[in-house]
């Protein structure tokens, strides 16, 4: 198999039904997110609204975060699997009967916004799991020297799910209504449930199976503070997502500001995913292991000044453009901070590394959501908006001061190594 080869990843049976199974729950979870953000904004028709969906969902994910990548490491992977996907296809089915009239007529509209936000506070706890494992599969399914070339493809699978679910989503709003498009999401969770049948068990490798969960979730936080590689893109990302967490505000842009409706607001939100789709498979290509710190951090910044640009624009394709752009760079971002936490992270540490992963950057989304509504509720919404990428510089000066052994990190001897030592075996 040569070095270079794009699709080394691919060629492994169960990588390619775990992609499926990826972009099948990805789809659906981005859908339903979109779907319920503008199903709730037609309630309140109040942005606070929207941060306070990120935040029902951040409490119980960050609450439980740690517990849970203590419990991955300890259980088998996919048979945890099989249980969030369980446990997001009953929350699906309750947002279904929430959008139903025929359900619905009969409750007040502060008892169906409260029960919304129930549901996504349940789906918070799926949530926290849900990274560990995933990850922690990952690992499991193809061999150390190609998982840089499996992150890449893993990382696109994601992004092109979060390209077309969104996009589904405004479209399927306008064509279908919102309480049909909570039964398509539910027929994409069912897709995965499937594609997880082709997937065998895998063994598990910790070798401190029984250990006292304190000790274990110490051993975890202690590794990601250690490695200060992992913990400064860890960090960046947090940051930088926290703060340009713009796409949270676009139910407002796509209705009160720039005036597009349903189907312009499901172009506003898929143009990040196909930026960042394109970027992924190009470095499938051209991988971005030399000079990856350096590389992070014009990444972050781009994203920044693009965040900008969306807040300040008046026009429509404009607006589209500059999310594209944003895109772009936030997959140059997530390429190279999946290759460090893959490459970095040892079998049996996988789902706590993950854990603390899903605290400061999967989380930042639904914090990045809540700080946009509470600023955009103070400032206005542009004002917000820009206030959030101009952070997000900040952020990128700060870093690349505080830590320049960070813009120095190089990849490729990680690389190298890892190949070498498949060759060997």
């Amino acid at each position: 198999m040569p070095k270079t080869d794009p699709y080394a990843a691919l060629r492994y049976g169960e990588f390619r039904m775990f992609l499926l199974l990826r972009f099948a729950f990805v789809f659906a979870r981005t859908m339903q997110f979109i779907v319920i953000e503008w199903e709730v904004y037609n309630l309140t028709k109040d942005p606070f609204s929207l941060g306070i969906i990120g935040l029902m969902e951040v409490i119980p994910a960050v609450s439980l975060a740690l517990f849970a990548g203590h419990i991955v490491d300890q259980k088998e992977k996919k048979g945890l699997l099989l249980k969030c996907l369980l446990g997001f296809s009953v929350i699906s089915i309750g947002l279904f009967l929430l959008t139903w009239p025929t359900v619905t007529d009969g409750l007040s509209t502060k008892f169906t916004l409260y029960a919304i936000y129930f549901l996504i506070f349940i789906g918070g706890i799926v949530r926290a799991f849900l990274g560990p494992v995933n990850f922690s599969l990952f690992g499991l399914i193809v061999p150390k020297k190609i998982y840089p070339n499996a992150a890449t493809w893993n990382s696109s699978v994601w992004q092109l799910a979060s390209v077309l679910g969104p996009a589904l989503a405004g479209f399927s709003i306008h064509w279908i209504g919102v309480h049909w498009s909570m039964l398509l999401i539910f027929g994409f969770v069912i897709i995965a449930l499937l594609c997880l049948t082709a997937i065998s068990k895998k063994p598990i490798l910790n070798p401190k199976i029984g250990e006292p969960v304190f000790k274990s979730l110490k051993e975890g936080i202690h590794f990601v503070f250690r490695k200060k590689v992992i913990f400064g893109a860890i960090a960046l990302d947090m940051v930088a997502v926290l703060f340009g967490g713009a796409v949270a505000l676009l139910p407002v842009f796509a209705q009160d500001i720039l005036k597009v409706g349903a189907q312009g607001f499901g172009i506003l939100r898929a143009a990040p995913a196909v930026g960042a789709v394109i970027i992924m498979f190009t470095s499938a290509y051209y991988p971005l292991n030399k000079r990856a710190g350096m590389k992070l951090l014009l990444a972050v910044f781009g994203f920044g000044l693009s965040i900008i640009l969306f807040g300040i624009s008046e026009y429509f394709w404009l607006s589209v453009f500059a999310l594209f752009l944003s895109g772009v760079t936030d997959g140059v971002s997530m390429v190279i901070r999946q290759t460090i936490l893959q490459l970095k992270t040892p079998d049996h540490m996988r789902g706590r590394v993950s854990s603390v992963n899903s605290i400061f950057v999967g989380s930042s989304n639904e914090l990045g959501a809540f700080e946009s509504g509470l600023t955009a509720r103070l400032m206005g919404t542009v004002p917000a908006v820009v206030f959030g990428g101009s952070m997000t510089l900040l952020t990128v000066l700060g870093m690349g001061g505080i830590f320049p052994s960070f813009r120095k990190l190089d990849l490729q001897k990680d690389v190298e190594a890892h190949e070498r030592e498949g060759e060997e075996t």
